[in-house]
């Protein structure tokens, strides 16, 4: 067989080379063997790859009618890895596709599919899933993560899917990818979630040589927008990179790989990926920003924060320029378990100098749900505002833990498998942690920009709606429980909403035009 294929392609490479046109029609029939999978979306366009066992042109075509597929981009080379962007698309609009060559369609069922980017002015609900340490099954994480997730979301997919490192054990190699990444994730989530990927450890070989050259498959299996592609300031390389995705601007950066002739890395202040990052976020207009790499700043699981140099340098040198800059969420993998921090500001020491009182912006749990202290954190846009740190590096292989675990900076923490999930609509994001069981274990919330008091002035006899600034429930001191009432004070007035759970309240001053003072 495998003799059968290398003449089948030096036959290909012949026909090529060759001035005659190809008749496809006699070419043989492709074997999808790998995706499909999205990747590089934004408004207006996306990537599709695949890998086909015999070389092959490459079509891939779209529209928002499932079978009516309009729109279509192809290739005429002749290749097994398919590599193809379709542009002219209409943001925030689902569209059916289907994808193969001339010779065969490949695939073309009801869950190919994706949704491009929204308008950055957008208040609809956005959904994320991220998945770290994915590239094993050990004790069934891994298949129990993605059913779980799978299960939860039903029919309302994330749009968006982050890696968050180590996505193929133990050397990251082409192989390792195809049976312990693609073989368990192309018949699912990759044929509809649009795919931004972050390097781990074991994603460079885990060896100083790779660390060094960045000679990996990763760099070749994946499409990243080093050239702002997608929004924000162009890295100019694969291994970090920003993105856009309605109100919320997405950082990947890369924890591992060393930059500048192999002389810097993440935690060097003056390297080539901070001083990036530094740019990117100062023009960065989006209301929310969330960054995810793969060595965690806090972590007592499988791996400890306190001890090793990578961990720690990243904590005392790098995280301070992101909360500085705003960053309202940092997601990163490598422990094989799940930890989440309160609302920190300016912890930058080992776990035992943690100051819940200097440390943090709150100590509530977040969680939302009616419980003890439980009220969401609010933040304000601006400068250190507090950032929430996850570690979600369970997705696909268990792990023990360090003594003094959970860490004391991240205090919601369970050993085990699963998949964070997140939620952004308008300014709330509500995020999850789905355990491989089915169950959600941990969740959180935090609403920005909550406008505190606001004077409101109309003419008499007028009507005016008031209208609360947050998603989510509403009691009103008129008894409405909308959240816009319609309101025509006979005098000036005020009304008073708040959140069910007495968290969230908002004042609406009203103010009447003294009709004789009009000329």
């Amino acid at each position: 067989m495998k003799k059968m294929i290398q003449l089948h392609l030096i036959a290909l490479i012949c026909l090529q080379s060759s001035a005659q046109p190809i008749d496809v029609a006699n070419l043989p029939e492709p074997v999808l063997i790998r995706g499909p999978y999205l990747q590089m979306g934004n408004q207006t366009a996306v990537t599709l790859r695949w890998r086909t066992n015999i070389a092959t042109n490459t079509i891939f075509e779209v529209g928002t009618v499932y079978g009516n597929y309009p729109m279509k981009a192809n290739n005429t080379k002749l290749v097994t890895e398919h590599e193809i962007r379709i542009t002219g698309l209409r943001a925030d609009t689902k569209y059916y596709y289907r994808f193969g060559s001339s010779k065969k369609i490949l695939q073309a069922g009801r869950d190919n599919f994706f949704t491009t980017a929204p308008a950055a002015s957008t208040k609809r609900k956005i959904r994320i899933a991220a998945f770290g340490d994915c590239g094993r099954n050990s004790n069934s994480y891994q298949s129990g993560a993605l059913s779980s997730y799978i299960n939860y979301v039903g029919n309302n997919p994330a749009e968006v899917l982050l890696l968050l490192g180590d996505n193929a054990y133990n050397k990251g190699t082409d192989s390792e990818y195809q049976a312990n990444y693609f073989n368990i994730y192309s018949s699912t989530i990759l044929k509809h979630h649009q795919l931004f990927p972050a390097p781990g450890n074991h994603d460079y070989a885990n060896t100083a040589e790779r660390q060094k050259d960045h000679k990996i498959p990763y760099y070749s299996i994946f499409s990243t927008p080093s050239m702002a592609q997608c929004g924000g300031v162009a890295s100019g390389t694969k291994a970090y990179y920003s993105w856009d995705w309605g109100n919320i601007h997405f950082l990947s950066l890369d924890s591992y790989g060393e930059e500048n002739n192999g002389t810097t890395r993440l935690y060097d202040t003056l390297g080539a990926q901070v001083k990036w990052i530094k740019r990117d976020l100062a023009a960065n207009k989006k209301n929310w920003v969330i960054a995810y790499w793969h060595h965690p700043p806090y972590t007592m699981g499988s791996h400890n924060s306190d001890e090793e140099e990578d961990l720690v340098s990243i904590r005392q040198n790098f995280i301070r320029i992101l909360e500085r800059m705003g960053v309202d969420l940092i997601i990163c993998g490598h422990s094989h378990n799940y930890e989440r921090s309160f609302l920190l500001n300016g912890h930058y020491g080992n776990e035992t100098t943690f100051d819940t009182i200097a440390h943090t912006k709150s100590t509530s749990s977040a969680k939302y749900d009616g419980s003890e202290n439980s009220c969401p954190y609010l933040t304000n846009s601006g400068r250190n505002h507090g950032t929430v740190y996850v570690v979600a590096g369970s997705s696909g292989a268990s792990g023990s833990v360090n003594t003094g675990y959970p860490h004391n900076a991240m205090p919601f923490s369970v050993n085990d498998g699963g998949m964070f999930y997140l939620e952004v609509e308008d300014n709330r994001l509500d995020a999850k942690f789905i355990r491989r069981t089915g169950d959600v274990w941990d969740k959180f919330t935090i609403i920005k920009n909550v406008t505190k008091t606001k004077t409101v002035t109309i003419k008499p006899g007028a009507s005016v709606s008031l209208t609360a600034s947050w998603p989510g429930n509403y009691n009103w001191s008129n008894g409405g429980t909308g959240k816009t009432i319609l309101v025509k004070p006979a005098s000036n007035a005020e009304y008073i909403v708040q959140d069910t759970e007495n968290c969230v309240v908002e004042t609406f001053k009203i103010k009447i035009l003294n009709a004789k003072a009009k000329k």
